[in-house]
């Protein structure tokens, strides 16, 4: 298994764990976000080191050469002189480096390469990454909007609930209402057919009161006629006479003169 392949293995532990854990899965999705942003940053931090081992092998392959170049100069200052002796020995040192720079170029070679594979990695996982911040951006925004959908809901719900009381309240206030008008109007209908009495001055009282009323009624009317006849030098008449020369009382309405008279 590549280092990639745990890489992704290691963040799909990670997120799942998290998300188990998690009440808010856009806190889950911004960790694990960050811990790809961290990933990343250690990669390119082991493509800064392995570009820096190569770079100091390639100054030790540098040093080695410049020293088989000196041991190839003596050589020739030797060979010049007639000592052939001393120029095979700076040759045989020559030859020794020669080992050592060869070996220096194939570190250098595998260090380029796992330079390159790294730089590849990098590069595909950058671009996961920022595909992986573009849907953490969506999800998150359709988790707030889920949520304040959410409470929105609640919150209509609850204005529903005081909805309701509202409307029981202001049903029973009409109801109420009602009910006082409908009395109102039964009591004005009552006293105007005279089923209850009506208070204060004017109204009737008992059959004693009723007739001294008669009474005074019929004083009245004796005086106002005695004027009347004074006025129209009429001839003044008794009481008697008068009643004389009134008809007679049907049988209806004797017993209500005599009632009066008693």
């Amino acid at each position: 298994m590549g280092v990639f392949s745990r890489f992704t293995n290691y963040i799909k532990t990670v997120m799942s764990s998290f998300l188990d854990r998690a009440e808010d899965p856009g806190q889950a999705l911004d960790y694990s976000y960050e811990k790809q942003l961290e990933q990343l940053q250690n990669l390119r931090k082991s493509i800064v080191d392995v570009t820096m081992n190569e770079k100091r092998l390639e100054l030790q392959e540098a040093q080695i050469q410049a020293q088989m170049k000196k041991y190839d100069d003596q050589a020739r200052q030797a060979l010049a002189q007639g000592r052939e002796d001393l120029a095979r020995l700076a040759l045989e040192r020559k030859q020794g480096l020669q080992a050592q720079i060869d070996s220096f170029e194939q570190q250098i070679e595998q260090l380029k390469g796992q330079q390159q594979k790294f730089i590849e990695m990098q590069s595909r996982l950058q671009t996961r990454v920022e595909a992986f911040r573009s849907q953490k951006e969506m999800v998150k925004a359709q988790y707030g909007a889920a949520q304040a959908q959410v409470k929105i809901q609640e919150a209509s719900a609850g204005i529903s609930e005081e909805m309701t009381d509202v409307n029981l309240a202001v049903q029973r206030a009409q109801d109420r209402v009602l009910q006082m008008q409908a009395r109102a109007n039964a009591l004005d209908e009552l006293t105007t057919s005279g089923a209850l009495p009506e208070i204060g001055p004017g109204s009737g009282g008992d059959d004693i009161d009723r007739q001294l009323a008669a009474v005074s009624n019929k004083s009245e009317v004796d005086a106002q006629i005695a004027a009347l006849r004074a006025q129209m030098q009429l001839p003044a008449g008794d009481a008697s006479q008068q009643q004389a020369q009134l008809p007679p009382a049907t049988e209806a309405e004797a017993p209500a003169t005599g009632s009066g008279n008693d």
